[in-house]
């Protein structure tokens, strides 16, 4: 009798029903099954290329598109010059799977566009949310953030840093596991163009000013004036984007800047 403990996982080579299966989706089979199942365990390394090879009596360029597969599918974290770690299916990997389609849209100044409105969308629910139903925890999160964005008005690259902490809080207030998984890939795919966008003290402190009026609004339960507030905050910085952009596209064809 099997030790109900071990995860069973199918011999690769046993006879699936699959008629002329490629050998690639096979691999990518097998190896998802063994993903899913615990028999890799998160945060391991994929077995080695040769090894695959051997198994499954196939080519390299097979394995390593089996592995593309994967890592497309956001089962694997490819690392250069290092075995692909597992990664446990979940939210994060979710958005991490779709990353690099993401990352294409951006090359274009309306798919920036189009994903800076989409933040602006959720953050004015999220501070309504939060000016409705912060708890006393909640309140006290936002303050500490919003001290450690003053602390650094000097220091604009660790404000950019509390400023990304600052937007994290709204993200967490609703307990929902999904939003902030949500501010992640928002950091992680707008982090290119918010790092070209020029920045002073001056600036850092105009931004630390909008924060504490979004906070003040939300202390009062004022969720109409939280909103106009967050609203009023990210179209100030769309302009900055949007500058940054079409100087951007200015150095590339100075006869067509817009």
């Amino acid at each position: 009798m099997p030790d109900p403990t071990t995860p069973l996982v199918p011999d690769p080579s046993a006879d699936t029903g699959v008629v002329d299966e490629r050998a690639s989706t096979r691999i990518v089979r097998y190896l998802e099954q063994q993903i899913l199942s615990g028999a890799l365990a998160d945060r391991s390394p994929l077995p080695a290329e040769r090894d695959l090879v051997k198994r499954f009596g196939t080519s390299r360029a097979v394995v390593r598109e089996a592995i593309t597969t994967l890592g497309h599918r956001g089962l694997i974290e490819n690392r250069p010059r290092f075995r692909p770690l597992v990664r446990k299916p979940g939210i994060e990997s979710a958005f991490a799977a779709v990353g690099s389609i993401v990352e294409h849209l951006l090359d274009d100044r309306r798919g920036v566009r189009n994903l800076y409105e989409s933040r602006l969308f959720l953050e004015r629910s999220l501070v309504r949310e939060a000016a409705l139903r912060a708890r006393k925890q909640d309140i006290d999160d936002l303050r500490t953030a919003l001290d450690a964005n003053e602390d650094a008005i000097a220091d604009s690259e660790a404000f950019y840093r509390t400023d990304i902490a600052f937007h994290g809080v709204l993200y967490r207030i609703p307990r929902n596991p999904i939003f902030p998984a949500v501010h992640s890939a928002y950091t992680s795919w707008l982090a290119p163009h918010w790092e070209r966008m020029p920045r002073s003290p001056e600036r850092n402190a105009m931004n630390h000013g909008s924060h504490a009026q979004i906070v003040a609004r939300i202390v009062d339960r004022d969720a109409d004036g939280a909103e106009l507030a967050l609203q009023r905050h990210l179209d100030a910085a769309w302009e900055y984007v949007r500058v940054t952009l079409v100087q951007d596209a200015s150095s590339i064809d100075p006869e067509h800047p817009e």
